[in-house]
């Protein structure tokens, strides 16, 4: 792991996001909360904060880190048709948190798949990126 112990502790803020194409027919099915397994969105919801919670267990050499805050939000999207996920983390810490915030998007989009696979598997992930990060010595990064 890259030492940290020289940085200063600070807010920092990652906000990431992604999205998942499908069938009109699924993107139906989510609306109307009557997929098969439940409620799609809420169970993604919360596989997307867990992730955020254990990124320092899923990728190797990233740090363990202690989260103020992981807030996740999803969008309909009928062009395509998808839906669309946006994860914003926050600490206060040595280090960022850019792969807690990219970690949870791909659990929460991983989920969405899992919960609706039986009924469209051409499902596909897109688009997953770091879409702002502030904080620490690199400063603020904004996707254009």
């Amino acid at each position: 792991m890259v030492d940290v112990g020289a940085k200063d502790v600070t807010r920092r803020v990652a906000r990431a996001g992604g999205r998942i194409a499908m069938k009109a027919r699924t993107l139906e099915l989510i609306r109307a909360g009557t997929a098969k397994k439940g409620d799609v969105l809420g169970i993604a919801r919360i596989a997307a904060i867990q992730a955020a919670k254990r990124a320092s267990e899923l990728i190797p050499l990233a740090h363990p880190l202690m989260l103020t805050r992981v807030a996740v939000d999803f969008a309909h999207v009928d062009e395509g048709p998808a839906v669309a996920i946006e994860v914003t983390v926050e600490t206060r810490d040595r280090t960022g948190v850019e792969m807690e915030a990219l970690t949870a998007v791909a659990a929460g989009l991983l989920t969405i798949y899992d919960m609706c696979k039986a009924v469209d598997r051409g499902m596909r992930i897109e688009g997953i990126r770091l879409l702002e990060k502030s904080g620490g010595r690199s400063g603020h990064y904004k996707v254009d």
